[in-house]
C-alpha cells in the first residue's frame, strides 16, 4: 500500500480525540502536519503526535496527498476548495456545509480537481452497524422506519467536551446529529422524496420523509435531551419483519480508521465512495429543506 500524506487541519476536541490518534496510528498514512485556527493549539497536537505544526493551511495542503478536516462547516468549506484545487484528497467531517450552495461549491470543485472525497459518518463506517445497514438495503421490503438521535451536549446536566461549540449552539441538532440519521436511513430506503419538520422542545426536531422505495421514516433529533433520555435508536419495519440498528460498543476512533481505510481506497482505484462528497451535498440538501419547513432556526439560550 502506498503511503498517504495526510494534513490535519482543526485542533478542537474531536480532532484530538479522533482525527490525529487514529491518522498518527493508521499504516497507511504519514500524518504529514496539523493546521489549526490558535497556533498554540496546533503546535501542542503536533507534539503529542511527533509531526510539525504550520501557520497556513495552504503550505500544509502544498506538501499533502489529501487533508482530513475537522472543522465547523463554515470554515470547512473554504478551505476543503482550496486544498481540492491543491490536488488533495478530501476527508470531511459532517455536515459538508449548512447551506446547499456552499455544499454544492465544494463538490464543484472537488470534480473539477479529480480528487477522492469521504464524509465521515461515524454509524456508516462502523463495522456492525456498515454491515447492518448493507444488509438491510440488500433485503428491501421496508415499509416504515423510526430514528430517536438524541443527544445531551446543552442539556443542563451536560458535560459534554462540545458544550462550548459556537456552531452546534446555532444550528442545533437538526444540523449535527441529522446527518446521523439521514446516513442510515437513505442508503436503506432510498432518497428523500419529500421532507418536512416539526419543532420540539429547545433545539428538538422531528422530521418526517417519503422515501423512493414507497416507505415513510421519522426521525427525532436534537442536542438537548436529558442525559438519562439520551440515545441512539433506529427501527426499520417491512415484509422481513422489524430490526434495530446495532449499537456501537467500541467508539468513533476504528469507525475513522476504516473511513481512512475508504479514502486510502479511493485515491488508488479512482472509484468513488457511497459517501463521498455528493452524498454529503445530498444531505445537505434534505437538511436545508426540512429547515426551510420549520419557523427561522433561533440559536439555544446561553
Amino acid at each position: 500500500m502506498t503511503t498517504l500524506r495526510i494534513g490535519l487541519l482543526g485542533t478542537g476536541p474531536w480532532a484530538r480525540r479522533v482525527h490525529a490518534p487514529a491518522l498518527a496510528a493508521h499504516p497507511g498514512v504519514e500524518l504529514a502536519g496539523i493546521w489549526g485556527r490558535r497556533a498554540e493549539a496546533a503546535a501542542a497536537l503536533a507534539q503529542v503526535h511527533d509531526t510539525r505544526p504550520y501557520a497556513d493551511p495552504d503550505e500544509l495542503s502544498a506538501v499533502c496527498d489529501a487533508v482530513a478536516i475537522a472543522l465547523p462547516p463554515a470554515v470547512q468549506v473554504p478551505l476543503a476548495v482550496r486544498a481540492a484545487g491543491a490536488g488533495c484528497h478530501l476527508l470531511l467531517d459532517k455536515p459538508v456545509a449548512t447551506s446547499v450552495p456552499e455544499a454544492r461549491a465544494l463538490a464543484d470543485a472537488a470534480d473539477r480537481a479529480g480528487v477522492a472525497s469521504v464524509v465521515f459518518f461515524t454509524a456508516r463506517f462502523g463495522a456492525e452497524e456498515g454491515e447492518w445497514i448493507a444488509a438491510q438495503a440488500a433485503a428491501g421490503g421496508w415499509f416504515t422506519a423510526h430514528a430517536d438521535w438524541l443527544g445531551s451536549v446543552f442539556a443542563e446536566d451536560s458535560s459534554s467536551p462540545y458544550a462550548d461549540s459556537p456552531w452546534r449552539r446555532a444550528k442545533g441538532g437538526l444540523w449535527d446529529v441529522g446527518p446521523h440519521a439521514l446516513s442510515v436511513l437513505l442508503p436503506v430506503l432510498g432518497d428523500a422524496e419529500a421532507v418536512t419538520a416539526t419543532r420540539g422542545p429547545a433545539d428538538t426536531v422531528l422530521l418526517t420523509m417519503r422515501h423512493s422505495s414507497g416507505a415513510a421514516s421519522t426521525a427525532t433529533v436534537g442536542l438537548t435531551a436529558p442525559a438519562a433520555a439520551a440515545g441512539v435508536d433506529l427501527t426499520l419495519r417491512g415484509t422481513a419483519g422489524i430490526t434495530t440498528l446495532p449499537r456501537r460498543l467500541d467508539g468513533p476512533e476504528p469507525a475513522y480508521h476504516r473511513a481512512v481505510d475508504a479514502l486510502l481506497a479511493a485515491a488508488a482505484t479512482g472509484l468513488p465512495n457511497a459517501c463521498d462528497i455528493h452524498f454529503g451535498l445530498r444531505v445537505t440538501e434534505i437538511l436545508a429543506a426540512a429547515q426551510e419547513s420549520l419557523s427561522p432556526l433561533m440559536p439555544l439560550e446561553a
